[in-house]
């Protein structure tokens, strides 16, 4: 009986200690899976996944994004390389310091260029991660960010013969007066705490080097030919190397995103839905536009097409400014690039532009019939 008892012991022993190696061995696994990015490791699994399921697509997908990225990498490049300039002299400093000014000059003037850039909404992320690293105040940021996906002088000319000419003017008109109300709001709170300090950016690669050059930097005065000091130099390499990186992996994912959307989420079957004069049109061509992505030339001939299926000019106007102002792919890597606060003040604001716009210009067509 107690031989038994002993065996039944052991036998209980081995299992616990086996339980023990395991759950050791599982969090070992789970700690070693933490330290990879998990930016990386997504892009990884969609692009796994794709070729198992359908590879024509995952060619497609990976063509796709490389060309994006390709087409979009001198601006990323000239961005992340001017912001890290600016902080590694001290320009940085001086750039508040201009744009606190006149700043209600400054949001006009942004929202204007923004106007007139040639920028869709996941490309104008790497233009405004650039521009607030550098030290420009968030007002005029938000004011191009919001404007610059809408418009630019080759859609305009292209929308004249398909829209008309008050079609394609409201929406210029709508894409300064969107972006230039929001930076003027914002600007009007920009000493609220929730506002301050907009980057998350700011704590990539923080640790070491980096952080503590900044510290050290922000009493210096300006030095132009930052590459004869050691210090500087290093602070260069780091904070163009984070910067680089960190929006080089939301980039990839939010275009790969965009490849699938495309794809999967054609935005001429959705607009089927919007057609008519139903009350409800207005509010879900905005609601739709944001899944549908639209870049500012496929939207051309897709929303032409459905309005002369029926759509009803406000629910196309809508429809259009949804889609280019805050696509998924785009809110994406605005939400890894800056604050909480920050990211519901560019998705409310671009929803509320887009519902306005889209009335508004019902409300013109009708008169104007």
């Amino acid at each position: 009986m107690t031989e038994s008892l002993k065996a039944q012991n052991c036998l209980i022993l081995k299992k616990a200690r086996i339980s023990v190696t395991l759950l050791s061995d599982s969090a070992v696994i789970s700690k070693q899976i933490r330290k990879f990015d998990r930016v990386v490791l997504t892009i990884t699994a969609l692009i796994f996944v794709l070729v198992i399921l359908n590879f024509d697509q995952a060619k497609a997908t990976l063509n796709f994004t490389l060309n994006a990225l390709v087409g979009i990498s001198g601006f990323l490049l000239l961005s992340v390389s001017a912001a890290a300039f600016a902080k590694a002299t001290g320009l940085d400093q001086q750039i508040a310091g201009v744009f606190s000014g006149n700043p209600v000059k400054a949001i006009l003037a942004a929202a204007i260029f923004g106007a007139i850039s040639p920028f869709c909404s996941c490309g104008v992320v790497s233009i405004i991660a650039g521009l607030l690293l550098a030290g420009v105040p968030l007002a005029p940021v938000m004011a191009f960010w919001l404007a610059s996906p809408l418009m630019d002088p080759q859609i305009f000319f292209l929308m004249l013969p398909v829209f008309g000419v008050a079609f394609t003017l409201t929406k210029l008109v709508s894409a300064i007066f969107i972006g230039a109300l929001a930076g003027l709001i914002l600007h009007g709170f920009n000493s609220h705490r929730l506002l301050q300090d907009p980057l998350l950016i700011k704590s990539v690669g923080c640790g070491s080097g980096p952080c503590r050059a900044n510290k050290s930097l922000e009493k210096k005065s300006i030095s132009w030919q930052f590459w004869k000091e050691a210090e500087r130099r290093e602070f260069f390499i780091n904070e163009a190397w984070s910067a680089g990186w960190f929006l080089l992996r939301w980039l990839t994912l939010a275009f790969i995103l965009e490849s699938l959307m495309v794809a999967f989420i054609p935005a001429e079957e959705i607009g089927h839905y919007l057609g008519g004069a139903a009350w409800w049109a207005i509010p879900s061509s905005v609601l739709l536009g944001i899944p549908a992505y639209l870049n500012g030339f496929a939207a051309i001939p897709t929303v032409g097409g459905l309005v002369d299926l029926g759509m009803a000019p406000g629910a196309a106007m809508g429809f259009m400014i949804a889609g280019g102002v805050t696509s998924i792919p785009a809110a994406m890597a605005v939400f890894a690039l800056v604050k909480k606060p920050i990211f519901l003040v560019y998705i409310s604001w671009g929803l509320l532009g887009s519902l306005g716009t889209a009335y508004f210009f019902q409300v013109l067509s009708t008169l104007t019939v």
